[in-house]
């Protein structure tokens, strides 16, 4: 991990005390520990209960013993700091940069693709009314509602390089451009992303968009050869785009309890 650009990144807005007394915590201690957070998916209060039990964890953190461990409000109040200040997107843009210069993301081709987090519709909160920034789709036979995390995917080492969160009811397709970082020479994406290519925020893309085709433009082919063919080729698109659906199960073991995550596109 890039520990000193991150650390950059967010020094400007960590609070640093000039009077005597207790100190902040070191904001290298306090961004390991947000990461430790979201790799294994831990609320506040478990977050702190797993520094205690665990000292791999506290070594990872470079904390001194457990008198030092920080409390779940001050763990709290790191995560918000860095979703008032936009922080993570720039986190995540420093740590491709990373890759990048270690030659660990190649930036050949990119899989773009989005996946529903649904969330309760109950309107039993203080203000008696659905969260403003969900929306409902429906996706098959099946109504949801809340909202959609679109990325966009190295298509060879299956590094995520963007990421855009909007309510549930945007196509796939308006977003494309958003999960491009422009030196890509091809792009995959399913059926949803069908026509991204004419769109006039990518006029200027030069890269080949490899869409899957929908399935009753296949079983329209009426020569069996002919589309035997083309089950081949889309059987080949669908393999590149296999990789887009490991980030996915992380996102979605993350999310999966929605109810106990206040997730809005804002903060993804």
């Amino acid at each position: 991990m890039p520990w000193k650009p991150l650390v950059a990144l967010v020094e400007p807005h960590y609070p640093v005390s000039g009077r005597p007394g207790r100190q902040p915590y070191a904001l290298a201690t306090m961004l390991r520990i947000h990461l430790l957070q979201q790799w294994y998916a831990l609320s506040d209060p478990a977050m702190e209960e797993a520094l205690h039990e665990i000292p791999s964890l506290r070594r990872f953190a470079q904390l001194g013993g457990l008198d030092n461990v920080p409390d779940e409000t001050t763990i709290l109040n790191v995560r918000r700091l860095l979703e008032t200040h936009d922080l993570a997107a720039q986190m995540l843009k420093a740590v491709n940069a990373h890759l990048a210069r270690k030659g660990q993301s190649l930036r050949s081709g990119t899989i773009v693709d989005a996946t529903l987090i649904a969330a309760p519709s109950s309107t039993k909160n203080a203000d008696r009314a659905r969260d403003p920034e969900r929306h409902q789709t429906k996706k098959g036979n099946q109504w949801y509602f809340g909202m959609k995390a679109h990325i966009g995917v190295d298509e060879f080492s299956g590094l995520v390089h963007h990421v855009h969160c909007t309510a549930a009811n945007v196509a796939d397709v308006t977003v494309t451009h958003a999960l491009l970082h422009g030196k890509e020479d091809s792009v995959f994406g399913d059926s949803g992303y069908t026509g991204a290519d004419k769109r006039e925020e990518l006029q200027r893309c030069e890269a080949a968009f490899f869409i899957a085709a929908k399935r009753s433009t296949i079983q329209s082919i009426g020569n069996k050869r002919e589309r035997a063919r083309e089950e081949r080729w889309e059987h080949f698109k669908a393999s590149v785009r296999a990789k887009v659906e490991h980030p996915f199960r992380v996102i979605k073991r993350k999310f999966g309890d929605i109810a106990a995550w206040p997730i809005t596109p804002h903060r993804c």
